[in-house]
């Protein structure tokens, strides 16, 4: 039910337990500041289940980025739905040391084209701290649009159309 997709360099896989440390202190360190951080303890081990629980609830949720060539995990992408989320939206982080190097392009790119591909879906977004000029150039790189008057999950965030 899990998808493992693969790229030039990345594949993108399912979580496992291997990955729980780097996760948690990912999303406990400064690094999370923009994803509504830095979380607890236990606010990161709900994230890390909640991006687990979403597969066979909703038909999608996150995938860990493993470097293929050295099986090094490099952070995560996600597409998220449900109740906290008005329309798919598609996540992504790195673990320090692997920005920069065109990772996230591209397994965000995989993932939103599986997306919009495989899942079928309609619309994809993604939510962007203002301040996070990375992801917000990232996302235009992408291909995605700013736009001004979707819903929203709270008003501190931009919001990025991805097309088909």
């Amino acid at each position: 039910m899990i998808p493992t997709l693969e790229t030039e360099r990345l594949l993108l896989r399912p979580q496992t337990m291997d990955d729980w440390q780097a996760y948690a202190s990912h999303m406990m360190s400064d690094h999370a500041v923009q994803m509504g951080g830095p979380h607890t303890l236990e606010d990161a081990w709900g994230l890390f289940c909640h991006d687990l629980a979403q597969w066979p609830l909703l038909g999608n949720g996150a995938l860990m980025i493993e470097a293929r060539e050295t099986g090094q995990c490099l952070g995560q992408v996600g597409i998220s739905y449900g109740p906290l989320f008005p329309e798919h939206e598609l996540g992504w982080f790195l673990f320090p040391g692997a920005e920069g190097k065109g990772y996230a392009f591209e397994a965000a790119r995989a993932l939103r084209d599986w997306g919009f591909g495989v899942r079928g879906l309609k619309t994809i977004v993604s939510h962007i701290d203002p301040e996070n000029h990375r992801s917000r150039k990232l996302a235009e790189r992408l291909g995605a649009e700013l736009v001004t008057d979707p819903e929203r999950p709270g008003p501190e965030v931009l919001v990025y159309r991805h097309k088909r």
